[in-house]
């Protein structure tokens, strides 16, 4: 019979190799789930985990998806680390890319757009979800309002809010009633990293923003100070580092990568503003910044994995018959498997005779 015994001391193998159990065991599960829908496994799981990746195309399809998770969750990693939980980057990615939209079709005559204007929007996607963000950030420090009942009601708030300018004020007259934004210019579009793909400069931002991620909270004083503040707050408070400070600029980092993960989007693979510009990057960021160990350059590998989860489960609907909800699925199986796994960091296995 197994038994679990609290370990002295928390192991640091088990806590980078739990991801990676929590992967095998999701495969493992996802076996058991094909076989139970009447589905061969072995087929299965190679449409879902394989045929995503055996081209150029498919890589660079990931490398789409890769790019606003990966965004995002670098900003929930910084956050969560200074122990404020920032659940809400589905709403600051909605309102960076109103943002962002915004400018690009108050700017687009059909003739104009290039870098300037193309940089102006994203950083108008940034300012438009630090700002949402720091409406949480302002509403706890001020009144000590619960952020995580504040974020989620936001993210409402944000959708709603889109849905209602796609419908008014910034409805295509020549789109027939339909609820979306006219079509952006090409010069208003962010450039192709490889000709003849989707593969945007948005991966480019990504990437840089996970480097610097890792030297803000690797290399920096304040990222010292703000990882001290939610390790050991009373520490913190001790060293008289500043709680607010913490607060104000974890929720401003997180808040503006969310914006420009939503400006992406809608420079990038949508091309207009939609009623939905994300089918919930948002919540998948949370388990990638997990999955990741909250380190920013972990998080690229873990978006890498969510990545491949959604092509493979729209794969999954066209060349298996999956329902749409496998992708979800097959999220929730990895956070639950993580949670399993994070147990041996803390804890090992004993046979009890």
């Amino acid at each position: 019979m197994i038994r679990l015994e609290p370990r002295a001391t928390p192991s640091v193998l088990m806590s980078w190799c739990s991801p990676i159990l929590a992967v095998l065991l999701t495969a493992v599960c996802g076996v058991v789930l094909f076989m139970a829908v009447g589905k061969d496994p072995l087929t299965s799981l190679g449409v879902f985990f394989f045929e995503p990746i055996k081209d150029l195309r498919g890589w660079t399809e990931v490398g789409v998806k890769v790019a606003p998770l990966l965004l995002i969750s670098v900003g929930l990693a910084i956050c969560f680390r200074a122990n404020f939980f920032n659940i809400g980057a589905e709403g600051q990615l909605v309102i960076g890319a109103i943002a962002a939209g915004s400018v690009v079709l108050y700017f687009d005559d059909g003739e104009g757009g290039g870098f300037w204007l193309i940089t102006l929007a994203l950083l108008a996607g940034a300012v438009g979800g630090a700002l949402w963000g720091g409406i949480t950030a302002w509403l706890r420090d001020r009144f000590n309002a619960n952020e995580i009942l504040v974020l989620l009601m936001l993210v409402y708030v944000a959708q709603l809010l889109l849905s209602y300018l796609v419908h008014g004020i910034l409805i295509d007259p020549d789109g027939f009633g339909f609820p979306q934004s006219r079509l952006f210019s090409d010069g208003f579009l962010l450039p192709m990293v490889i000709p003849g793909t989707r593969l945007h400069l948005g991966i480019v931002l990504a990437l840089a923003a996970a480097l610097l991620g890792w030297l803000f909270m690797s290399r920096s004083f304040s990222g010292f100070k703000l990882q001290v503040g939610g390790m050991a707050p009373r520490a913190a408070r001790y060293a008289g580092f500043s709680a607010r400070k913490a607060l104000w600029v974890s929720m401003l980092v997180s808040g503006g990568l969310a914006g420009v993960a939503g400006a992406c989007e809608v420079m990038g693979p949508i091309g207009q503003l939609t009623p939905s510009v994300s089918p919930g990057y948002g919540f998948a960021a949370i388990i990638v910044a997990f999955v990741g160990r909250l380190h920013p350059i972990g998080v690229i590998f873990s978006s890498f994995i969510m990545a491949l989860l959604y092509i493979g489960g729209e794969l999954s609907q066209s060349r298996l018959g999956m329902p749409s909800a496998i992708t979800g699925v097959f999220q929730g199986i990895l956070l639950f498997s993580l949670l399993a796994c994070d147990v041996l960091i803390h804890n090992k296995l004993r046979w009890r005779k």
